[in-house]
């Protein structure tokens, strides 16, 4: 097997002279923004969930009335149902403030720097790291889709 096919895509190979340290870097860069994908990822989690619960209240409400509670009913109808979660704020408010003043500037700033610094090329220290793990020649262990 020729080593020019069995080695990473040209996307996933360090440009001349880029710096073992700035591929760390932009690792790291990387792997921060994929944290902040979590975590927003459990943001939309909260604001599901926050939702759904808010819709299960019309049912409380309905049973409470039903069940001959109607203090009880209206109580929850206008202390907790519709109610902000902070001040101001439903939570796609939050999800929207959270969006536009640091997820999508995060997101922005972190292709800027693969663009400018790696010349677009993404992933550079897992490609490499995947290339140091690799044991030649196995058939789990290939660098890419395509290879034989």
């Amino acid at each position: 097997m020729n080593a020019q096919h069995d080695g990473p895509d040209r996307a996933h190979q360090r440009p001349e002279g880029l710096s073992d340290t700035t591929v760390e870097a932009l690792g790291s860069l990387s792997k921060a923004l994929e944290m902040t994908e979590r975590a927003r990822g459990r943001l939309y989690d909260f604001h599901q969930l926050t939702g759904g619960a808010d819709l299960e209240l019309d049912r409380a409400v309905r049973l409470l009335r039903e069940a001959g509670h109607p203090e009880w009913a209206e109580k929850v109808r206008t202390e907790i149902l519709g109610r902000n979660v902070i001040p101001g704020h439903w939570t796609f408010q939050i999800v929207e403030a959270y969006n536009d003043t640091y997820y999508e500037p995060f997101k922005a700033l972190e292709k800027s720097a693969v663009d400018e610094l790696a010349g677009g090329r993404d992933h550079l220290y897992e490609a490499e790291m995947k290339e140091a793990r690799r044991t030649a020649g196995h058939p789990a262990h290939t660098a890419r889709p395509d290879s034989p």
